[in-house]
């Protein structure tokens, strides 16, 4: 059966990852955002609920929400408890996005956002990678002026945690500049027309 090519967009914080995707979607392109699909089936999947409690305590669902700044604060300041809370999570989303990819099978290519697409392994059951990049220093301003509830520590915390872009360049097929100087549309509507001819 002819599946549609599966295009992986990632990058470090701040890199501009949602803003790409976004540029897809205007072409009419699918995207799955790996990231914010795993936080609903955090909320939402009944078994996985069961687990993250099981891992996090009771406090880690409030009024049966999730309470994602209690299991922030552990898992950051905890890799065993980060590994394990991952390898409850990415099999799901695995499982989410292969539905997803049926019913959407018509279609020519398909985007999935993820942070993680290296380091979860995920990237291997993908078609093209895409890694957007910018400077490190355009990066923090990025998320310092949208995530207002981070420092710049916080913020260098979490680069430090994930692969830097040369580890990352070594896996990715396309690289997308989004410095701010570099046009993003054209590089983007240069790829679609190239993903579109199957």
């Amino acid at each position: 059966m002819n599946r549609p090519l599966l295009v992986g967009i990632t990058g470090g914080i701040g890199a501009g990852k949602s803003i790409v995707t976004k540029i897809f979607k205007t072409f009419g392109v699918l995207v799955y955002d790996a990231d914010s699909r795993a936080k609903w089936l955090m909320a939402n999947s009944e078994s996985l609920t069961h687990s993250v409690q099981k891992l996090f305590g009771e406090e880690s669902y409030s009024d049966e929400k999730l309470n994602r700044t209690h299991i922030a604060a552990l898992a950051f300041h905890t890799p065993k408890l980060l590994d394990q809370l991952n390898a409850l999570v990415h099999p799901e989303v695995e499982r989410d996005l292969n539905e997803w990819v049926s019913k959407n099978s018509e279609q020519p290519y398909l985007v999935k956002e993820a942070a993680l697409i290296f380091e979860t392994g995920s990237y291997t059951k993908l078609d093209r990678i895409i890694l957007v990049t910018a400077p490190k220093d355009v990066r923090i301003e990025r998320v310092l002026s949208r995530d207002t509830h981070r420092s710049k520590e916080d913020t260098l915390a979490i680069m430090d945690k994930q692969l830097t872009d040369e580890e990352k360049r070594a896996k990715a097929d396309i690289e997308l500049i989004n410095d701010g100087s570099t046009l993003l549309i054209p590089q983007i509507l240069k790829l679609h027309e190239q993903f579109s001819i199957r």
